[in-house]
């Protein structure tokens, strides 16, 4: 099931009730538009979340650490974000690796077995 997925389609903008592949101005915008946006799982909210720990373009992303960026950005906002946002990031650092197009979840069991081998990894804490 893996192996069907396919990177969502170019989106299609609405004017008046009538379909046009492109509004006017577009292509100053497309001249703007992060190639982030053209990977699978990357929306625009998952790309200003990469922007906020300086990766705008997807040749950035290659050779870096997912949970490294996830915990930088979870830093800098002072929040936890939810962990499917780490599975993203993987998918993210993957395809910018070469890797296939895979849905986010697809990341999902790698994530959790990270994640209990940092825990594993922690001393443990003490109680009060």
């Amino acid at each position: 099931m893996a192996d069907s997925f396919k990177p969502r389609r170019p989106r299609r903008w609405f004017h008046g009730g009538m379909t046009a592949q492109r509004r006017p101005g577009a292509s100053a915008h497309r001249a703007n538009r992060s190639d982030l946006l053209d990977m699978a799982n990357v929306g625009p909210a998952v790309a200003r979340y990469l922007a906020r720990v300086g990766i705008t373009e997807r040749r950035q992303l290659a050779g870096q650490d997912p949970v490294e960026l996830f915990e930088r950005l979870c830093s800098a906002d002072g929040a936890r974000y939810d962990a499917c946002l780490l599975d993203t990031f993987m998918s993210a650092v993957d395809q910018a690796e070469g890797g296939p197009a895979r849905p986010w979840w697809h990341y999902t069991p790698e994530r959790k077995r990270l994640q209990a081998e940092r825990e594993a990894a922690r001393p443990p804490r003490r109680s009060r």
